[in-house]
């Protein structure tokens, strides 16, 4: 079954580059990032794995933590950092988690059920082991992304997704297409008029169904 919006994510206990790690004791009161790749030392996942290093003090900033999913294990992840790092001038100092057994990428609805990877396996044989998973404090899924081998991720927007998730959660607002954080949101229809000024200040009205108003203060 597929990891819907709103599902609790699966939990799970693996080996990691920073040890044994729980997912939902590791998560606790914070939000969280899993994104996996195909596998290590490939060049494409390189160039990712340094965008997610270099923006840790941005995810710090956001109260949220980032973790790698590999289908190689934890000795081959530890060399690969060291690439990492001398790529992007950033420590990857994340848990990367050892999958290879494949139990989170078919838990998470990553591979075909029936997928199995050999001894020579190469990055096509885990392609599809290309998502990214924005979990809320709750445990709840927020956002799934998944792209094809050939299409780098681009994290800036996994960011501007996750500025998007914590200002509208718990409130009755959303954000408009291409929105960016200090730009106006959407009121949500289950407040009228007077209860959304009331709430939110001023109304940018556009339609009777589409009102903006600052983007609120947490």
């Amino acid at each position: 079954m597929s990891i819907r919006i709103n599902d609790v994510a699966p939990d799970f206990t693996v080996d990691s580059t920073a040890g044994k790690l729980n997912l939902h004791e590791w998560i606790g009161d914070s939000y969280a990032i899993l994104f996996s790749h195909p596998k290590d030392f490939t060049p494409v996942c390189t160039t990712e794995f340094g965008a997610v290093a270099q923006l840790a003090p941005e995810f710090a900033k956001r109260h949220t933590k980032v973790m790698g999913v590999s289908v190689d294990n934890v000795e081959e992840h530890k060399k690969w950092k060291r690439d990492i790092e001398a790529f992007s001038g950033a420590p990857a100092d994340f848990p990367i988690i050892d999958d290879t057994s494949l139990h989170v990428s078919k838990l998470y609805d990553m591979l075909p059920a029936d997928a199995y990877l050999t001894g020579d396996r190469t990055p096509a044989n885990s392609a599809t082991v290309r998502t990214v998973f924005i979990i809320g404090p709750d445990k709840k899924v927020r956002l799934t992304m998944s792209y094809p081998m050939s299409v780098g991720r681009n994290f800036a927007e996994i960011l501007r997704a996750l500025d998007a998730i914590q200002i509208t959660d718990g409130a009755p607002i959303a954000t408009p297409a291409n929105w960016v954080p200090g730009q106006d949101v959407i009121v949500g229809l289950s407040l009228n008029d007077e209860q959304a000024k009331e709430k939110f200040g001023d109304l940018n009205i556009k339609l009777p169904y589409l009102r903006l108003a600052k983007t609120p203060k947490k």
